[in-house]
């Protein structure tokens, strides 16, 4: 009999590459999404398995699944700066009651979860790196407040949860990531640059540049996710690369990378972007045997040649969605 797991975000980017990770390793997937971000062309492949199955379904209702469940996944969330600040309501509400119904499901299912919560619970951080004991430094009412504080509400209702009802539950705080299935248009800085380095656009860094990130590629992500879900430790971890490099060097990477000999424009840096972004991930390493393995280089060609094959009418997509239906 093949375990059971449920995967929130199925469709998204991060959501459809743990689809392929668990029906790689023999379990039943069962995947949900509401599609207000993702795109069932990131899980068409899996659809004619046997052991995979995909609900249509906005999880801040009340989520159903048949039979016994022994994982869920909540990934479902606007991940995106451009998705999240057009659907604030929505934002919040999949981190709270969706986290809600979830973590309900969990407890009557008796299935272990994990949550996806990120680097962002930090804000705009005083302490650098970031471990998992720093409590961050976050604007709750500034424009990425509907993000964060989803997030930090998520990681306390889950605790709660952990601590009152006995859930076996699981925070994974994530870092950057990067990979194929990413959307071009997401308002993130790498498929952005790439995205302009394709269109033959100058590459915008908002700000001076001086401000940093580190990239880690997906596989390696999804397996510090695994681990995690597999092991017995209930606190938050960082899943994320400690490679640190500023925005005016990633530019001048993907400049190199792509071959193209595009300008860097500079705009004015957006309301509360935090200056520095680096995940101290000692315990990952020491609870979970678990670091990256994928270097920036290598993980860029393969996202690159990814983005290349794209049909022109998603490289030059400005739009992903219309969100005008979702706003109530």
């Amino acid at each position: 009999m093949k375990k059971r797991v449920l995967i929130t975000g199925a469709a998204g980017f991060l959501g459809s590459h743990l689809c392929d990770r668990f029906i790689k390793e023999g379990f039943h997937v069962i995947g949900m999404d509401n599609l207000i971000t993702g795109s069932l062309d990131n899980i068409e492949h899996l659809m004619p398995l046997e052991h995979f199955e995909f609900h249509h379904h906005d999880v801040s209702n009340f989520v159903h699944v048949s039979g016994n469940l022994d994982y869920i996944l909540h990934f479902a969330s606007p991940a995106s700066p451009i998705d999240y600040l057009k659907i604030p309501i929505q934002t919040l509400k999949v981190g709270s009651l969706g986290t809600h119904n979830l973590l309900g499901l969990a407890r009557v299912k008796q299935a272990r979860m994990i949550i996806a919560s990120t680097s962002e619970v930090y804000g705009d951080p005083l302490v650098h790196p970031q471990t998992e004991e720093y409590y961050g430094n976050v604007n709750p009412v500034g424009p990425r407040g509907v993000y964060d504080e989803a997030k930090r509400f998520q990681e306390a209702m889950t605790m709660a949860y952990h601590t009152y009802h006995g859930v076996e539950t699981r925070i994974v705080r994530i870092f950057n990531t990067y990979g194929p299935r990413m959307r071009l248009n997401d308002g993130r800085v790498l498929p952005a640059f790439i995205g302009q380095a394709l269109r033959g656009e100058d590459l915008t860094v908002f700000g001076d540049g001086s401000q940093t990130r580190s990239f880690c590629y997906v596989a390696d992500q999804v397996d510090g996710i695994f681990r995690l879900l597999m092991s017995d430790y209930p606190q938050p971890v960082n899943i994320g690369n400690p490679d640190e490099i500023t925005i005016s060097q990633f530019a001048e990477e993907i400049i190199k990378l792509t071959g193209t000999d595009q300008k860097v424009v500079y705009k004015p840096l957006p309301k509360d972007d935090p200056m520095q972004r680096q995940p101290n991930i000692t315990k990952s390493k020491e609870i979970l045997g678990w670091e990256p393995k994928v270097s920036r280089e290598e993980g860029l060609k393969i996202t690159y040649e990814y983005f290349k094959s794209l049909p022109p009418e998603k490289l030059f997509k400005k739009e992903h969605k219309d969100f005008s239906n979702y706003r109530r």
